[in-house]
């Protein structure tokens, strides 16, 4: 396995989610810089930015991956970080809040990074070693998610617009370091003709999801991140209207949450798949994530949430192997296509959770978020365990 190859691709990842990260904690005060009004409405901007993004993410990710697959990884990712350098830049000077929907819209539809690296590595790694790699770029992208807001908020200390020229100038520096030092993985006999009609994100999965193996795991996957969403939307919530914690010990709470999935990505899932195969890797992840949300939906003390942060963490084995699983079957001309596939799910979900669990949220109670997450990752054991075993080759 070419080892240099995949460090230069997790360390895109790892850089272009440090960048992203830095935003988050002054993102509010930018907002009411720019004349969001009170916190209340800068939630509000906030939450429709965030939309803007997943949206367009969700529309052009099969468009960049089928276009990785014709012209090659490197141009797709450096094109993804030169977009992100200048929406960082447009963030940082922008002199009322609407600009920054034209900054985030350029953004999600070139924002291509993570699946783009992970279709790179498919092409640089045998189907048996997929999920192990696949699970590093997870692990830099949820470091990043850790480190990312901790230097935010000390940078924020030079003021509101300070993370934001950091970001361009790490997202900058991220395109030079692939300018110079990554390469392309994707041989010129093994590029396919680029298609409108499978680029599009209905045509995508269409194509994808021909094979009725592929077809389930997807869908295993979709419900998966669904129930994901949860954490992000509600979690902040549902631990100080449950057990009073603080802003620190919700901090801290993700924080040990991220590590323990980096340690799991990092470490752990390269000996399971090894070990029972990604079929069985995929299915432990969504039995561990299923009980994960049963004990936040039925934690009667704060300390129970760690013991379901442990179940959560291992449920990070499923995204790497069921994208493996998946990768696999798809011959090496389609590996961007599958990866646009992936991330499209991903922003779809991101789309509809938030505002699902949301609204379970505050019509049903706190812990009713929880119990919707454990019946959707519930389905998806039960999706993935009626799949037949996947012995077929690459298409």
């Amino acid at each position: 396995m070419p080892r240099n190859s995949i460090v230069f691709f997790v360390l895109v990842v790892l850089i272009d989610s440090i960048g992203f990260g830095i935003i988050l904690p002054v993102l509010p005060s930018l907002l009411q810089q720019l004349g969001a009004g009170d916190a209340r409405h800068a939630v509000t901007l906030g939450g429709l930015l965030t939309f803007a993004y997943a949206a367009m993410q969700f529309v052009c990710a099969p468009i960049v991956g089928a276009l990785s697959d014709r012209f090659g990884r490197r141009v797709v990712l450096l094109a993804s970080m030169l977009a992100f350098a200048l929406d960082y830049a447009l963030m940082a000077i922008v002199p009322a809040a609407w600009m920054l929907f034209i900054g985030r819209l350029v953004a999600g539809a070139t924002g291509a990074a993570y699946p783009t690296a992970n279709a790179a590595i498919a092409d640089v790694t045998p189907p048996e070693a997929r999920a192990k790699n696949f699970g590093l770029t997870g692990m830099a992208f949820g470091i990043g998610f850790i480190l990312g807001p901790l230097a935010g908020g000390l940078i924020a200390g030079f003021g509101p617009r300070a993370p934001f020229a950091a970001a361009a100038g790490l997202a900058a520096l991220n395109c030079l370091y692939g300018f110079l030092f990554v390469p392309e993985t994707l041989a010129l006999e093994k590029r396919r003709a680029f298609s409108w009609a499978s680029a599009n994100p209905l045509g995508a999965v269409r194509e994808v999801a021909r094979r009725s193996e592929i077809r389930s795991v997807l869908s295993a996957l979709f419900l998966w991140q669904l129930a994901f969403q949860a954490l992000p939307s509600t979690w902040a919530y549902f631990t100080r209207a449950a057990f009073g914690w603080s802003s620190a010990a919700v901090g801290f709470s993700l924080a040990f949450s991220g590590v323990s999935m980096a340690i799991v990505l990092g470490a752990v899932i390269g000996p399971v798949v090894k070990r029972f195969g990604e079929r069985r890797a995929a299915l432990a992840g969504l039995a561990m994530g299923t009980l994960a949300y049963t004990v936040y939906a039925f934690a009667t003390a704060g300390w129970m949430l760690y013991v379901g942060m442990a179940f959560w963490a291992l449920g990070s084995l499923v995204t790497p192997a069921c994208n493996a699983l998946m990768s696999a079957r798809l011959g090496p001309a389609r590996q961007g296509e599958l990866q646009g596939v992936v991330g499209a799910s991903f922003s779809l979900s991101a789309i509809l959770a938030p505002v699902a669990m949301s609204q379970i949220f505050e019509r049903v109670g706190p812990s009713a978020p929880w119990l919707a997450s454990a019946f959707l990752a519930a389905v998806a054991v039960v999706v993935i365990a009626s799949t037949p075993a996947m012995v077929e080759a690459a298409v």
